[in-house]
């Protein structure tokens, strides 16, 4: 069970590299938003302030490396050059799903980033469905302190897992189970999707239940019903996987009804994310931190010097993005005149 985990974390590698799997037509929604643009904005570019206070850890930028992988001999490469590029650039990181080295302890070392990243605002990740599957907190701790994380991702995948023929399908029951671990646990909880949003009676069970942070992570990026429609072996569900192809709630949307009902909650906006505008526009509409992925595992296949220049291109595309706008930081950046609907 635990190679065909391996295996597939891979193959996730591999397809996102190779293939096209965005959404075929669904959008983050960001594109409906602009900033507006200030002619005189009164500011000294260099001294714009981008930092933002997360679980007690103070950042350079409000940007989140999204968790990718874990798990594999390349996944140990990637997550160290997303690690010690994240260290040097003072922006957070999550590692990918922790399963394979709770099952395989042997793989733990493809986790163990702190080494070259002690001081990074760090999170560790399991799949929440797991609580399902034997997991509790004592899985939850070895998670956390496999890799001296911060905080514990409970990531939801469901829509992911129904449509793999070797996917986890039970998810009764696991929002008493996310209670216990988020009462258990001695660092912060964070519910995390993967690519589909989170609604708004979702986010009200996941603050009843405790959870410290939620990632929307919302449509419009990385579709992964057709990174496993490129996984798949029939024909059947080939067809299962396509036809969910530009399912969800966009990113936009999504980050609109979470922060509705957690007006106080540290909020991550993730999905689609491709720019430092992109960052500037979540935290615009209420965001603590922007989370990307794509464009950063694109770059940690090559070398930690790519991932910190792609992080650079980043944070400069957002301190103009500010600087444009007239927002000193961002708490101003989150004023309500700095983001305009475009109409339709």
């Amino acid at each position: 069970m635990t190679g065909t985990h391996a295996r597939r974390k891979a193959d996730h590698i591999r397809i996102n590299l190779e293939q096209n799997v965005d959404f075929p037509h669904l959008t983050t929604g960001l594109e409906r938003y602009r900033l507006r643009h200030e002619a005189l904005p009164e500011l000294d570019l260099d001294a714009i302030d981008m930092s933002v206070q997360v679980f007690g850890k103070r950042l350079q930028a409000p940007i989140l490396i999204s968790s990718m992988t874990g798990g594999t001999d390349e996944a140990a490469g990637i997550n160290m050059n997303l690690a010690a590029a994240a260290e040097a650039a003072g922006v957070a990181m999550g590692l990918g799903s922790q399963r394979t080295a709770i099952e395989e302890p042997e793989q733990a070392y493809t986790f163990q980033v702190r080494k070259v990243a002690p001081n990074v605002l760090l999170f560790a990740n399991l799949g929440a469905v797991q609580l399902n599957k034997g997991y509790g907190v004592e899985q939850c701790l070895r998670a956390v302190e496999m890799c001296e994380a911060d905080a514990l991702i409970l990531h939801l995948n469901p829509l992911q897992e129904a449509v793999q023929a070797d996917g986890d399908w039970h998810w009764q029951e696991l929002t008493a189970k996310i209670t216990a671990v988020c009462r258990a646990l001695p660092v912060p909880v964070i519910a995390k999707e993967v690519g589909w949003g989170i609604s708004s009676q979702t986010a009200q069970r996941l603050l009843d239940a405790g959870i410290s942070a939620i990632d929307v992570a919302g449509s419009g990026g990385t579709s992964w019903t057709e990174v496993e429609y490129y996984r798949a072996k029939d024909v059947r569900r080939q067809r299962l996987a396509r036809a969910f192809a530009d399912w969800g709630i966009p990113t936009a949307e999504s980050l609109h009804l979470v922060r509705a009902v957690a007006p106080d909650l540290p909020l991550f906006a993730s999905g689609g994310l491709r720019s430092g505008i992109d960052i500037a526009k979540v935290v615009a509409l209420g965001a603590d931190l922007g989370g990307m992925a794509g464009p950063f595992l694109r770059a940690a296949v090559q070398s930690q010097a790519a991932v910190a220049a792609e992080i650079a291109a980043v944070v400069l595309e957002l301190r103009v993005a500010m600087f444009a706008t007239g927002a000193a930081n961002l708490a101003a950046l989150r004023q309500p005149d700095r983001l305009q609907v475009v109409s339709s």
